[in-house]
């Protein structure tokens, strides 16, 4: 499947929220409660969440990215700041989704690194389990520091890891 990534641009929104939502429906069904995966306003709460980033988010400080297939959008992936409770990392991968029917066309590759600079330290969090993804990282520099979380918005366990 041939794909473009690109920057995001505002009429974009709506599909990002399309593709975070139906991404975490496909990776966290039995992970994330059901009510929250099924909640009939968290596309709009997406789309509200991405229509600022892309509009107000500091172009210095975030980097966004979309790969699209066909003038659809299949993936996205955002980089920022440091968490404040975080560790030493100069940036902090907060979103890499594609679709499960894109998995393996260099989509998540090239969205990595269009959000990041392999010469900066970074983190994430990745949901455990989730060995795809886990492996994904693996395979990018990233090492599992030993801190793990709870996520007290959706309730999954997730594991740090870590790219010096």
């Amino acid at each position: 499947m041939a794909h473009i990534i690109r920057p995001p641009v505002p009429d974009d929104a709506r599909a990002m929220a399309r593709v975070h939502v139906d991404t975490w429906r496909e990776t966290y069904r039995g992970l994330m409660p059901d009510d929250l995966l099924d909640d009939p306003e968290l596309i709009e709460r997406r789309s509200q969440m991405w229509t600022n980033v892309i509009t107000e988010a500091d172009p210095h400080k975030y980097a966004c990215a979309v790969a699209e297939s066909d003038g659809r959008i299949v993936g996205i992936a955002m980089a920022g700041p440091p968490e404040a409770d975080g560790g030493a990392e100069d940036r902090h991968l907060y979103v890499l989704y594609t679709y499960r029917s894109i998995h393996g066309s260099g989509a998540g590759q090239e969205l990595l690194d269009a959000v990041l600079d392999p010469s900066l330290t970074t983190a994430l969090w990745v949901a455990d389990p989730n060995p795809r993804a886990q492996a994904f990282y693996i395979k990018n520099g990233f090492v599992a520091d030993g801190t793990i979380k709870t996520d007290d918005y959706d309730g999954v366990r997730e594991v740090r890891m870590v790219r010096a």
